[in-house]
């Protein structure tokens, strides 16, 4: 049998997504505040579920060593979660919310919240997969998540939630997926060194979008990723990150539903149907036919090692 997309879909599990993307300043406040407003909007087009950027409070401090900057840490649940859960209540609206978590004295994650009007703060996902790369030192900030892969059911969706580096990992997906996430969630902080951008920026960004998109194939669920846009210079005053925006919704069978520009902020609301992943499913019917039996190598670091 040749595995083949859905013919039709049935249009059965309507839901609007959110997504805003933003460009953050150097003070935590107004950027609570600017998130804030995109909620609002999204809200007010009919979002149900709305998605911020990976640590949208501040800027993107792991592009140096910097210990003054573990002042930007809080708890979780904490002040931003309080106010974030109201608004939750208020707007009727489940929210992806990445914070910096202060979870002890030197003890910190990379903490994505969820919260919904129901319940207020549900629960959290610390990002598993730490980066440790040119303006990208996460390792000295976060310790890597403990919390194993995890769904949020939420009133409007089983929710899976994964932050930035962890969207590379096709492990890290197939495990949220099977524990019944109809979306993967991204909270991302990702573009392009500048001196970089005319030789490599291309082909970084569509390696970037098409292994998000391959999650949704491969898992028959949606995904939506919201990244930063804008240029934030390096506090060390050697360069900095022009953050490539293109957020996206990708549909069960990988097609891109909606992008937002690269260079501006916005707010996108786009309607998917949930209903899809059973039609997908059964089109590409992956989960029937993988082998539980022969994929013990994946604990392994390499080969046979």
């Amino acid at each position: 049998m040749t595995a083949r997309p859905p013919s039709g879909t049935t249009k059965g599990r309507p839901l609007k997504v959110g997504l805003v993307q933003m460009a953050m300043g150097t003070d935590p406040k107004p950027n609570l505040v600017k998130a804030i407003d995109g909620v609002r909007e999204a809200a007010k087009g009919g979002a149900r579920l709305v998605v911020l950027p990976e640590l949208f409070r501040s800027r993107y401090f792991c592009q140096s060593e910097d210990a003054a900057q573990f002042a930007l840490a809080e708890a979780i649940p904490g002040p931003s979660t309080e106010t974030l859960a109201a608004l939750a209540k208020e707007l009727d609206v489940t929210l992806v919310a990445s914070l910096f978590e202060k979870r002890a004295a030197g003890l910190y994650h990379n903490t994505a919240a969820v919260l919904d009007a129901e319940h207020g703060f549900i629960g959290k996902y610390r990002k598993m997969h730490i980066p440790d790369d040119p303006r990208y030192y996460e390792k000295y900030y976060f310790t890597p998540g403990d919390l194993g892969f995890q769904v949020f059911r939420t009133k409007p969706v089983q929710l899976g939630v994964l932050v930035c580096w962890d969207q590379w990992y096709p492990e890290a997906a197939r495990l949220t997926a099977m524990q019944g996430a109809e979306i993967l969630v991204y909270p991302t902080a990702i573009g392009w060194h500048p001196e970089e951008k005319a030789g490599y920026g291309e082909r970084q960004h569509a390696a970037w979008e098409t292994i998000q998109r391959s999650h949704a194939i491969a898992n028959g669920c949606f995904v939506v990723a919201a990244n930063r846009t804008g240029f934030e210079p390096d506090p060390s005053g050697s360069g900095g990150i022009e953050f490539w925006g293109q957020s996206f919704i990708a549909g069960a069978d990988g097609r891109v539903l909606a992008r937002a520009p690269a260079d501006r902020e916005v707010v996108l609301v786009v309607e998917i149907d949930l209903g899809e992943i059973d039609a997908v499913r059964g089109g590409w019917p992956f989960f029937r036919d993988r082998r539980i039996d022969a994929y013990g190598g994946l604990t392994r670091r390499f080969g046979n090692d």
